[in-house]
């Protein structure tokens, strides 16, 4: 079979175009939540930071500002046809494109270029790409812009196999009793369980651009996605952490193959303001 040229041009297009809507237009999933959340929430306090949100974001879209101030690390899961081949080089094409977009869309610049020594890269350059092959011959790319004070509530465990499920539920509710207000609840939560120490927190990422109320196809993982949702839900740390029923929106779990003598386990917590776009070319 014939390749497919995917033009460097439509990828940098597409990436920008990602990461100004993804910051200035929160997804109807999202939105439907919150209004699902206000229906339900028992704190008078909390009903009304709900309206609050509901109101920034018809702002954001209204005036074509950002959500949020932090507008993210530029997160970029690229699944690639193996019958596509990108134009040029695929990662430098997605970094033009989060340049070119964070800089049309008056976007905050946020990236560092030393860890220790902290200096700003000035474009929001460079981005996070995860690029996985698979069948077709299509590129579809999936933008995350991840803000700060909801990564800095992620974290990894390298629990025992004998911790089980039960395991997994604690240390997870319990990453969000001592997240508190930090990720700026009402937060979604990411979960990733099993692979490495690395793949779980990849999964746990990756798990965020599900939409808000789809469940994990395997009716175990799904079950489970219900329970830590609930008890989530019963910390009291409410919108904005002032207290009420709705800490979470949502549970996503997904998994990966693992080695017997390991049980790693991932959270990794989004925001109120669950951004995320895909585009397919």
């Amino acid at each position: 079979m014939s390749k497919r040229i995917i033009p460097s041009a439509s990828i940098i297009e597409a990436v920008k175009k990602m990461a100004i809507e993804a910051n200035y237009f929160l997804g109807a999933d999202v939105l439907n939540a919150f209004k699902v959340a206000r229906a339900t929430e028992a704190s008078p306090t909390g009903q009304t930071l709900i309206d609050q949100l509901i109101v920034n974001a018809e702002i954001s879209a209204t005036d074509h500002v950002p959500l949020c101030q932090d507008c993210g690390f530029a997160i970029v899961f690229a699944d690639l046809g193996e019958d596509a081949v990108p134009e040029g080089n695929l990662k430098e094409a997605i970094t033009e494109g989060i340049r070119q977009g964070y800089a049309e869309g008056y976007l905050r610049k946020s990236i560092l270029s030393d860890p220790l020594r902290r200096k700003n890269t000035g474009d929001n350059t460079p981005p996070v790409i995860w690029i996985d092959i698979v069948p077709g011959d299509k590129l579809t790319l999936h933008f995350e812009p991840k803000g700060g004070g909801s990564e800095n509530m992620s974290e990894v465990k390298m629990l025992k196999p004998s911790d089980g499920r039960q395991g997994v539920v604690d240390f997870v509710v319990d990453r969000v009793r001592r997240s508190g207000s930090n990720p700026c609840p009402p937060m979604v939560v990411g979960v990733g369980i099993g692979g490495t120490y690395d793949k779980c927190a990849q999964i746990s990422k990756r798990s965020l651009l599900r939409e808000i109320g789809h469940r994990n196809p395997d009716p175990y993982y799904a079950e489970m996605e219900v329970e830590i949702l609930e008890k989530v839900n019963k910390l009291g740390i409410g919108p904005q952490g002032l207290g009420g029923t709705t800490t979470a929106l949502d549970v996503f779990i997904e998994t990966y193959p693992c080695h017997i003598a390991s049980l790693p386990c991932a959270v990794n917590i989004q925001c109120h303001s669950a951004r995320h776009k895909v585009t397919v070319l």
